[in-house]
């Protein structure tokens, strides 16, 4: 067991010992933290629903009718019409056959893939996958062999060398990276799962409410949804909600309904968050407008801070700045906050050594001219 005190210190000494800071207040792209305002570039409602009339009515509304809490796990009495409402609705938006919700999506990552995988399988997972996924995949018991970060020639080299020797197989990506936030390559990874007799997984977390025609996600946008056999996402993020989803065949929910511990042994989300997050899968709909804007929001920063002569990485709303040591982006971050932006570092081990960054989240909420202040701001503290 771990000397706690003795860890609590060298993580102090590193700079990486981490504490909880509570706002006291966040709307609009703002937020305030002892008494003083923010322009907030650390969440992920990157459409700026969070505090949208229809959602609060929502909520308002289910809570009149149903109450604060569901009362019990979906298996015994906690089960509503509003879950199979919005697991119907999150298939059409997913196009498979079937959806389950958890209520997280830590909680579906851990759960699905330690229910589906075993003992004598393998999973061929991004580098930088998600901790949800990794521990999904330590939990499972397969064996897990990491490729290269949105490499399919080092993926296919594995699968060439490893496949074969184990039954079940994993390809598992995120489409959108949290900490990168760049892009997978679905095409590949799908032609590499048809090639390998192998299943697909994307996690689409980043993704969804933001891509696609329909703001699906990536998948819709890249044309491949149908060659994926397990799309998750989470509602927490663009469609300013919570709880997690997946979609996939029917025989797949139903399997998993009946075995998927993190699923069976959970008290059902409160309905109000059920409600609130059918009402978000409408506005993704009819407020295309949102994600026009946050996406054209981030490239203009990032062209922005680009020409400014920052090392920017990125091809969507998340825009990471690399500062390289952690005491650089400590620094900058710190600067930043001192002129009124609520930026963080993000350090190892959550980004690789060396590659210590500020993460800026846009959102539709923010306007140009915040994004004009935040650049010549950033350019005249310099990494």
């Amino acid at each position: 067991m771990a000397d706690i005190r003795k860890v609590l210190e060298e993580r102090k000494e590193k700079g990486l010992l981490r504490r909880l800071k509570p706002a006291s207040l966040r709307q609009g792209g703002r937020v305030n933290f002892e008494g003083r305002e923010y322009v907030d570039f650390s969440s992920n409602d990157y459409l700026g629903l969070s505090r949208h009339p229809r959602l609060l009515a929502a909520a308002q509304s289910a809570i009149e009718k149903f109450g604060v809490s569901a009362g019990a796990s979906r298996l015994m009495s906690g089960d509503l019409k509003l879950h199979h409402e919005l697991e119907e609705r999150i298939a059409i938006f997913k196009n498979k056959e079937a959806a389950i919700f958890f209520n997280s999506g830590y909680q579906a990552n851990t759960g699905i893939i330690s229910c589906l995988y075993g003992k004598g399988d393998c999973v061929f997972s991004d580098r930088l996958n998600h901790a949800s996924i990794i521990d999904g995949i330590l939990l499972s018991g397969a064996r897990m062999f990491r490729f290269l970060h949105n490499d399919a020639g080092h993926l296919d080299s594995l699968l060439k060398k490893e496949r074969g020797k184990f039954g079940k197989a994993l390809i598992i990506t995120e489409s959108v990276f949290s900490m990168d936030g760049d892009k997978a390559p679905l095409k590949e990874l799908a032609a590499l799962k048809e090639k390998y007799n192998c299943q697909l997984f994307v996690d689409e977390a980043h993704a969804t409410g933001i891509f696609g025609a329909s703001g699906s996600g990536l998948a819709e946008e890249q044309g491949v949804g149908e060659r994926i056999d397990f799309l998750m996402g989470t509602f927490s993020k663009a469609l300013a909600g919570f709880g997690a989803y997946l979609a996939a065949s029917r025989e797949t929910i139903q399997y998993l309904i009946n075995a998927c511990r993190s699923f069976i042994y959970s008290t059902s989300l409160p309905p109000a968050i059920i409600y609130s997050n059918l009402v978000s899968l409408d506005l993704v709909k009819e407020e295309p407008f949102r994600r026009e804007k946050v996406l054209g929001n981030a490239e203009y920063l990032r062209g922005s801070l680009k020409s400014k002569g920052f090392e920017i990485k990125g091809e969507s709303q998340i825009i990471p700045l690399i500062t390289g040591t952690n005491a650089s982006a400590i620094d900058f971050a710190y600067r930043l906050q001192q002129k009124g932006y609520w930026v963080l570092p993000i350090r190892p081990p959550t980004v690789p050594e060396n590659e210590a960054r500020i993460r800026f989240s846009l959102s539709a909420s923010h306007e140009k001219e915040t994004l004009d202040d935040l650049i010549n701001d950033a350019s005249s503290i310099g990494v």
